[in-house]
């Protein structure tokens, strides 16, 4: 699918980060491995879930940079040969990236029954926060001369 974003780079300004960011959705995506959610929690608060059962907390990385939140696995290398009749549960290496919008900050992790879960929240800082104007009356003075 190719989506024509050329429209939206003759009339908006300052918009080229999110084009950008939907031109590469696609190319973003990996194998689908591992899987996860991704769910409001409550009011500006959200929490990414992810399936890594066969994976301990020192082999998980998480880092958010600029926007973009990575979370990644590396897999030690077994030192024991097993030899197995069916292998249906991946423990291979990942690396998922999310883009996060602007004040969107990592709250925590925590890992529990194979379940990686970050915790998200959003924070407007106050200049970007609605606030009403007063609006003032009065008689306007006359200008005699």
């Amino acid at each position: 699918m190719t989506v024509d974003l050329s429209p939206l780079y003759r009339t908006a300004i300052g918009f080229d980060r999110l084009a950008g960011m939907l031109e590469n959705a696609n190319r973003l995506e990996s194998a689908g491995y591992p899987p996860y959610n991704i769910e409001v929690t409550g009011e500006d608060e959200y929490q990414i879930t992810m399936a890594v059962a066969g994976f301990i907390d020192h082999e998980l990385s998480i880092e958010s940079k600029q926007n973009e939140l990575t979370v990644s696995g590396e897999k030690a290398e077994s030192e024991e040969e097993r030899k197995f009749l069916h292998r249906g549960i991946a423990t291979r290496s990942f690396e998922r990236k999310f883009q996060l919008a602007d004040h969107v900050y990592v709250k925590g992790a925590r890992l529990e029954h194979g379940l990686l879960h970050v915790e998200l929240y959003r924070e407007l800082p106050e200049a970007l926060k609605p606030r009403s104007i007063s609006i003032e009356t009065g008689q306007l003075i006359e200008n005699k001369s």
